[in-house]
Parts: C-alpha cells; structure tokens; sequence
C-alpha cells in the first residue's frame, strides 16, 4: 500500500459534504427565487454540486464501515502459509481491539486487545504507511523465547506435531519441501510451516512490555517478523483479520493465462 487511503477518503467525504453545505445554505434558496421570479418551476443546480450531493452520502458509508466496523485487505505475500495464501482477500474486524480516528489513529473508545493466537494486521514499525500481517504468540508480560525454530513462552516449549511434507499448489510450489506442523498456543491450535532446508536464523529472548505485543508469521522460515524488526505498539494496531472472502491470483493483470481463483478459500474463517 504506497499511499493512504484513509486520507484521501477523509478529504473525499469532507470535501463534498463541505460542497453541499455551502450550497444548501447560502445558494439553493436564491436558485429557487431567481426560478420562481423568472416564472420556470425549477433551476438546474452546479454540476460539481449535483456530484457532491450524489457522492457524499457514498463516501460516508464507505468512511464509516471502514474506519470503525470492517476493512478490507489483500494477502501479497507467502508469510502467512499454511493459513493465508498469497491472493487471499480477507476481512479485518476493526473495533475489537478498541475503536480509532481515521488517518489519527488515535484510540477513542477502549475495547478488547489482542489474545495469544489472534492473527492481526497492524501498521508497520518501521513504515507505518505499509500494512502487516502476522500471528500473536507474545502479549504484555510474557517471556518469548525463539531458539533452534522452537517457540517458548513463559519458559514452557510450545507443543508441536507433525502434519507431515506440505503440499501446495502450482502458486506454492516453493514451499512444498516445508515440514507442516500443527501449533497450540493455548486453546487455539493452527498450523505452521517449518522449512529444515533453512538453517536457525535469529534467536530471541525477551519480556513484552506493556502495550506492545510480539508476532510472528506461520511460515517461519519465510517472514519478516518482531524476530528481526521488533514488537508491535498498541498505537499500530488495525485490526483481527477473520474472513476469506475471495483468492484470485495472477501474475499479471494482462497475462490472462496467469488468472487463478480459488473457490475453496471463498468464505473461510481465519484460525
């Protein structure tokens, strides 16, 4: 996402309800006496008022259901396998984690935080304008460890079995030599991908503080996690993502012969 959307939406919605205000109070009454006078029943209005008048009502809608209640995103990436696949069209529940201001993103009213397990999409630490995806496993006040590609929390090994090699599609085809295991972290179990072709990488022990929360994506071995760039502020939270709601992938918006929909993912619910 290289521009904020939630900027231009606000100026949209402000601008043409700032338009048919303008015009509603100051305009609209002299149009109707300059017709009257001139004895036609009605006088056509601006055509820049027409369009505010027919849009604004449409941008609010959208500013709304966006800012407060649900927002759409897109999966661009394989991070997040076995459970979000690369062209995955999810839904983000915004107002569990408390509800914020559109573009301020400063929180108004307190509500729930995120649980251990929760997958989450929050604004990037390091470009707050580039949306994240990954998995809570650290809440405020946990020890996290991550050592030899084992996840321990609060000094207790998180449980694994194995699921046996992963098998993806034609699209994750690179991830087929993986090791897929499932995970519990409390009473949520998931899937993750472990890839033994990779060598451990970082390892991590640390307290999470107040207000701040440590995240990794399901495949290990191929996600760019608070491993490398750190924890997540509460202040860069958007949402829990819950809902598949489309999988269209192509590698090409012209190159027809890459179009690929998956109907199977249509309508899942994100664990």
């Amino acid at each position: 996402m290289s521009y904020d959307f939630s900027t231009l939406l606000v100026l949209l919605t402000l601008v043409s309800g700032l338009i048919w205000a303008v015009d509603a109070l100051f305009f609209a009454a002299k149009r109707k006496a300059a017709a009257g006078s001139s004895g036609k029943d009605e006088r056509t209005e601006p055509l820049i008022v027409d369009y505010a008048r027919s849009f604004f009502p449409i941008f609010l809608v959208v500013l709304i259901l966006r800012s407060f209640i649900l927002e759409p995103f897109r999966i661009p990436s394989s991070s997040m396998m076995p459970t979000l696949l690369r062209g995955d069209f999810i839904l983000v529940n915004k107002y569990e984690y408390g509800v914020r201001l559109p573009v301020l993103n400063t929180k108004v009213i307190a509500n729930g935080s995120p649980e251990r397990g929760d997958i989450i999409v929050f604004r990037y630490p390091e470009d707050p304008g580039i949306p994240f995806i990954k998995r809570v496993v650290g809440v405020p006040g946990d020890r996290i460890q991550y050592k030899d590609k084992r996840l321990i929390i609060n000094e207790v090994e998180v449980e694994l079995k194995s699921r046996g090699i992963y098998r993806g599609g034609d699209a994750d085809e690179r991830e087929s030599s993986a090791h897929q295991l499932s995970e519990r972290l409390g009473a949520l179990t998931h899937d993750i991908l472990i890839n033994p072709l990779y060598p451990p990488r970082l390892e991590v022990d640390r307290i999470i503080p107040a207000g701040h929360y440590f995240v990794l994506g399901d495949n290990r071995d191929n996600s760019r996690d608070s491993r490398y760039w750190g924890l997540v502020p509460d202040e860069n939270l958007v949402g829990r993502a819950f809902y598949i709601w489309m999988n269209f992938r192509t590698d090409g918006f012209f190159n027809l012969g890459s179009w690929h929909m998956d109907w199977g993912r249509i309508g899942s619910t994100i664990i």
